[in-house]
């Protein structure tokens, strides 16, 4: 009856596992599918909205841009008409970029155009990133126009005073451009248009060969009176996009604004909250994915009126970061001139540092979610990326890195074998407690105690090398899934990405039967387990049975169904985190077998694996029955 309860509640604990990784794992996956479906559901009903939202110039109080006299609780400033549409049929990216003038962008890592009509960046390519692990597939598409599908796009200009009432330039503008050829490193462009009532507006704009534009906006005032404007900037992406679901990892809104520090708001949250608003200096702020972001960085010293806010634009969500700066005062005769900045690229580490380091910004390191474990995860991040330049492997790299992890905590390791080899000394002793007091747990517990102390030993010693490695596996973790430098990152043999799941299962004999278990619906997740899993599982389980089997029946069953389990959990982790916890343990039963040895402790690996093979009964013993 005892092992029959004992299997049960081993059953119950396993089921709980597996019901936290659902919940955890499972979960955000099944949310993902269903916010692709919605999102193909949009794109193929819903038809662009005409913007209805009232010019910057025509707010009678000047506020965060898109704030005063809206209709709803946000819509992106004066987003502009977008082109004329069928009803029911989105014009696609490609026909809303060819049907206005642009100026075309051309970089060692971007290509695009930034639109002549209301003067955005609003046409970004990373020609150096695919959408796939084929280097023929569309590279990623990162910032698009309003009308097509998926706006997103950044905007810069002039917000008029109270009792301005003259004509500034906004999303209808077709600004004129002087000179020719394209926008590229070492090759500014510059716009202009004048209102005709005194007002000259002069935009120039540079790019360097990363992902940083640079933008100088200038007001001549030829007129006859003092004009009062404030400059603006925005990003504004319509519709929600895909997000991972993963809560590991921030996509949406974020910034690190002044005293107020890191500021992360999923799209969700500014749903609910509608909006957020900040008076601060040092700033910098945007709009962020897993890779990729699109974010203002304004000069630090320059004082903000700086928002995150979220609102309808017809029947499509809209989300924004804007800011706001103080007024100048423009006289007759003289010229206002603000600089700003834009990031919009890829979020690779040394790129993202470098600009933190140049232009002395605010933490834009932590564009990067580095995660709680920070002080971990970068560091590791900066042995493996040097790793990696030097072997030109990532999955080298993390073989390197596992090992010197253990040589760093060897001396800890070594005093928790040494601990384990003294209890599997004193096993004898142990039993003989058990037996002698197996009816008073009370003085069971206190006569193992006495053992402990007489013998110098740490009973939880064992879980050192465990604990320890808790914090380094979610780091390594974070490395893996939240750099860019992982990505499309290849190992040896099939694994292609190591940010991604081995794509191999051994349902269908690891490729060999023309079958996908994975679509098979509820179970196709928990049907991919591949080779370097299941050698991940084969690793732990040498690992397990390295030790002694423990004397309760109830710990037995969970260490032998734990290897199991962990193989069906880490089969939906990226491959380099498998990799590693499979090189980790080939490494641990190493160790422990050679320190275990040294002090003279048995092994007991050999004897578990006789254990497993049935044993003839005796023919006496059949006799007798």
């Amino acid at each position: 009856m005892t092992d029959q309860k004992n299997t049960i509640l081993a059953i119950i604990l396993s089921a709980i596992v597996l019901i936290a990784w659902q919940y955890f794992y499972g979960m955000p996956q099944m949310e993902k599918q269903r916010q692709v479906a919605q999102q193909q559901q949009r794109t193929q009903q819903q038809a662009p909205v005409p913007g209805a939202q009232q010019a910057p110039g025509t707010q009678p109080v000047p506020g965060v841009p898109g704030q005063a006299q809206q209709p709803s609780a946000n819509v992106p400033l004066a987003p502009g008409q977008p082109p004329a549409t069928i009803p029911g049929q989105p014009l696609t990216r490609a026909a809303v970029i060819a049907a206005a003038p642009r100026i075309a962008i051309e970089t060692p890592s971007l290509s695009g155009s930034i639109a002549l009509k209301g003067g955005r960046i609003d046409d970004l390519s990373l020609i150096k990133y695919r959408q796939t692990v084929d280097p023929k597939s569309p590279p990623i598409i990162l910032l698009s126009p309003s009308g097509s599908p998926e706006p997103f796009y950044a905007e810069f200009g002039w917000v008029a005073a109270p009792g301005t009432q003259q004509p500034l330039p906004n999303a209808e503008t077709v600004w004129q451009r002087q000179g020719s050829g394209a926008l590229g490193v070492g090759r500014p462009v510059t716009l202009t248009w004048d209102n005709g009532q005194g007002l000259t507006f002069r935009r120039t704009l540079a790019v360097d060969d990363k992902y940083l534009f640079t933008l100088k906006d200038e007001v001549s005032n030829n007129g006859s009176a003092p004009v009062t404007l404030h400059p603006y900037a925005l990003i504004s992406r319509h519709g929600t996009p895909q997000t991972l679901g993963y809560y590991i990892l921030h996509e949406g809104l974020v910034g690190v604004l002044g005293q107020q520090g890191l500021q992360e708001v999923t799209y969700s949250s500014i749903e609910d909250k509608k909006e957020i608003t900040f008076d601060v200096t040092n700033a910098w702020f945007g709009i962020t994915d897993k890779y990729w972001a699109a974010t203002l960085v304004p000069e630090t010293t320059q004082h903000l009126r700086a928002r995150f806010s979220a609102g309808m634009l017809g029947t499509v969500k809209t989300y924004q970061t804007d800011y706001l700066q103080d007024a100048q005062t423009i006289a007759p005769g003289a010229t206002g001139a603000v600089d700003t900045r834009l990031f919009a690229g890829a979020k690779e580490t040394n790129v993202v540092d470098s600009y933190d380091r140049q232009l002395k910004l605010n933490r834009f390191e932590l564009l990067i979610d580095w995660g709680w474990f920070y002080f971990i995860t970068k560091p590791l991040f900066s042995v493996m990326d040097w790793l990696f330049h030097y072997f030109g492997n990532f999955g080298v790299a993390i073989l390197i890195v596992t090992v010197l992890i253990k040589i760093v905590f060897f001396p800890l390791a070594n005093k928790s074998y040494a601990s384990m080899a003294k209890m599997k000394a004193v096993q004898p002793q142990m039993m003989a407690v058990r037996e002698r007091y197996a009816d008073d747990k009370m003085k069971q517990q206190q006569a193992m105690m006495e053992l402990y102390k007489q013998e110098k030993i740490n009973p939880l010693a064992g879980c050192l090398p465990i604990l320890i490695q808790i914090p380094v596996f979610f780091a390594l973790y974070k490395v893996l899934f939240v750099t860019i430098e992982m990505r499309h990152a290849p190992f040896f043999g099939w694994i292609k990405d190591l940010a991604a799941p081995d794509p191999t299962t051994i349902f269908n004999l690891f490729g060999l039967i023309p079958w996908d278990p994975s679509a098979i619906p509820v179970l196709g997740p928990f049907l991919m387990i591949g080779a370097w899993p299941l050698i991940m599982g084969v690793t732990m389980w040498f690992q397990m049975k390295l030790n002694p089997s423990p004397p309760d029946p109830t710990q037995k069953m969970i260490f032998d169904w734990m290897p199991v389990i962990f193989t069906i959990m880490l089969a939906s982790f990226p491959a380099g985190l498998v990799i590693y916890w499979a090189w980790n343990n080939a490494l641990s039963v190493t160790q422990q077998a050679f320190i275990m040895r040294r002090h003279g402790a048995k092994i007991e690996l050999w004897d578990n694996l006789k254990a497993l093979v049935p044993k003839k009964k005796k023919a006496e013993e059949k006799a007798g029955r």
